[in-house]
């Protein structure tokens, strides 16, 4: 039985209502000159026996499981077939029952009542929805904005659903667009495809919807550029669902997934798809540690580890407003009650020491690091204690302990260094191979490099945005200047995935698709805006010192070897010298005590331009499988 509660009782009521409505309208449509006594006597010794039969075939056929604003064509398909056997039933009863003596029902008479209830149920849910869903404008009921959706497929199909569900969620499907010539024409939850994405100008102009919303999680960024440019000329405003990557298997909820179109989603790379759970064997049931676990890739590989089973998840950070932020999100939102808070510096010896004894983890993924290249020009010392030194202080940590991996996060910066981050960096990665080569060690050292994430803290996309919200100009170094880009879910998840293929102090550089041109970025992310570039002015800076108009993923003295992810390359080169090394980062150390800027940056450059090595590692050389 279903549960009762107000709104069903009134549909009981209702329904009763129209069920006594069409018995009498059967009666007095079968004959033309008033009903015969008789007749008159059958209709109402049988109307509340016809009332209680219907009523009783009708829940039993789950006509109120739910509210007549939510009727789909399935529900009224049933509807139809609830109405038939209703029909049917009363109709035997009151036939084989004869309550009045030597009178039967008339067979015209139930095939009336029965049209006549088809219709009326019918229309009555019908008229209740479109009464909820799409008032006329004035009336008390909101019907939320009119949003014609691109895309006929799963997705599509489940947020129309969600959307008749909810109704608080403001949003009235009133069309769909896909560009299967297949599916026009048809269907689905009530809502008509219209036409391609080809007809979408004379749509929008036809139907005026107050948004369009792109259903299409695995669609191109060409795709959506081309929906954005289309509805942008029109004046009609654009949200999407995310793309591939950002979608967790499970409901949509559409409250939190519906967003506004964002430059990632029109810079026309192809998503990478990451099969997490074919990493999940070397973290699942470990306890993993992440240094900077409040910065943009510290919190996405912390939230993305929290599926794949750790026992226990070690949240080292310095700064303590993000350190909360994260562990909140993990605990009270996403329910991982394993994660530990640590407030820490990782340059700090002692302090890692102490925390590695405490925790024990078995792997380690190392985030933290001082990233934005201006600040770092100014602030050297900074950059090498907190980058190249602390990495030490961190392997360090990691070997005495027996992690069984450690993954540092790298960057494209530290190729071909030119600048005192990227040269940091490039020191970062050196700890990594020349740990990862010594034979003494127990430790798999990994180093995963790639380029700009979009949306990161301090990256142009809310440099952009905010100069955009101002009313401009977008300033912008060079009209040549190009970078590699990829969004903050795609870069964690590979690399935790590489993680799981590497070891030995081998280096992952991540594809990052072709390099994007940074004033083509501005100008797309200005058009999202609904603002014209012309309008808003870019202006060319020119090119900070040591800055390159255009990165590098490797570097000449580099092989690059495929691995078994698609996604996922091997650079291959010559090894530094490991006891060199650490004579030059204890060396870096006693400068920066002192506060020797101009020896220290100086070292630094000539280390980047003229390193010891030891030996090459053989390009050819076959990974191997370390997922166990």
């Amino acid at each position: 039985m279903i549960p009762i509660n107000r709104h069903r009782i009134w549909q009981l009521v209702a329904d009763a209502a129209l069920v006594a409505t069409a018995w009498w309208l059967a009666f007095e449509l079968r004959f033309d000159h008033g009903v015969p006594p008789y007749y008159e006597t059958l209709f109402k010794r049988t109307l509340l026996i016809v009332i209680g039969i219907k009523l009783l075939v009708f829940i039993l056929f789950g006509f109120y499981d739910r509210w007549w604003r939510y009727v789909s064509t399935r529900d009224m398909w049933g509807a139809a077939r609830g109405v038939t056997i209703a029909s049917l039933v009363a109709d035997v009863t009151v036939y084989f029952a004869s309550p009045v003596a030597d009178v039967r029902l008339p067979r015209s008479i139930a095939v009336m009542d029965w049209l006549l209830l088809l219709a009326f149920v019918a229309g009555s849910r019908l008229i209740a929805r479109s009464v909820f869903e799409r008032p006329t404008p004035g009336r008390l009921v909101a019907r939320g904005k009119e949003v014609l959706v691109v895309g006929a497929g799963e997705a599509a199909r489940d947020t129309i659903r969600e959307m008749h569900r909810n109704p608080q969620l403001g949003y009235t499907p009133i069309g769909l667009v896909d560009d299967d010539p297949r599916k026009k024409n048809i269907r689905i939850h009530g809502v008509r495809v219209l036409g391609s994405t080809a007809d979408l100008p004379h749509l929008l102009r036809d139907n005026k919807p107050d948004e369009i919303l792109i259903a299409v999680p695995s669609a191109s960024g060409e795709f959506r550029r081309a929906v954005v440019t289309t509805t942008r000329e029109l004046g009609v405003p654009v949200k999407t669902l995310p793309g591939l990557h950002e979608l967790i298997s499970g409901e949509i909820d559409l409250a939190a997934q519906i967003r506004p179109v964002q430059v990632e989603d029109v810079l026309g790379r192809e998503p990478v798809d990451v099969d997490l759970d074919s990493a999940a064997p070397y973290v699942e049931g470990k306890t993993v540690l992440v240094t900077g676990a409040g910065g943009s890739i510290g919190s996405e590989l912390c939230r993305q580890l929290t599926r794949l089973g750790p026992r226990r998840l070690i949240l080292v950070e310095l700064g303590e407003g993000a350190l909360f932020e994260i562990e909140r999100e993990l605990v009270d939102e996403r329910g991982f009650s394993a994660a530990v808070p640590v407030l820490a510096d990782v340059g700090n010896p002692s302090k890692m020491r102490q925390v590695f004894e405490r925790y024990e983890p078995s792997v380690v993924f190392h985030a933290a690091a001082y990233k934005h290249v201006p600040l770092m020009e100014a602030n050297p010392l900074e950059s090498v204690r907190n980058n190249a030194l602390a990495t030490k202080v961190v392997a360090d940590a990691a070997v005495e302990h027996g992690v069984h991996r450690f993954v540092l996060v790298s960057t494209d910066k530290a190729v071909n260094p030119k600048t005192v981050m990227g040269q940091s960096k490039a020191v970062c990665e050196w700890v990594v191979e020349a740990y990862g080569a010594r034979e003494d060690i127990s430790t798999r050292f990994v180093a995963v490099r790639f380029g700009n994430v979009l949306g990161s803290s301090g990256s142009v996309i809310p440099i952009f945005r905010r100069q955009i919200e101002k009313g401009g100009p977008v300033t912008v170094t060079h009209p040549e200047m190009t970078r590699f880009f990829m969004t903050i879910p795609e870069a964690a998840s590979l690399v935790i995935q590489s993680g799981a293929i590497g070891g030995e102090g081998h280096v992952f550089v991540l594809d990052m698709g072709e390099p994007v041109k940074i004033v083509e970025l501005a100008e797309q992310m200005i058009r999202i805006s609904g603002r014209d570039p012309e309008e808003i002015g870019i202006d060319f800076v020119g090119a900070r010192p040591g800055e390159k108009l255009h990165e590098e993923l490797w570097g000449e003295s580099e092989t690059v070897v495929a691995t078994a992810h698609s996604k996922i390359r091997r650079v291959s080169g010559p090894v530094v010298d490991a006891a060199w090394l650490d004579e030059e980062l204890s060396e870096l150390e006693r400068l920066v005590e002192a506060g020797e800027t101009l020896e220290a940056v100086s070292r630094l450059s000539t280390m980047s331009r003229q390193p010891r090595y030891a030996v090459a590692r053989d390009p050819g050389a076959v990974l191997e499988d370390t997922l166990h």
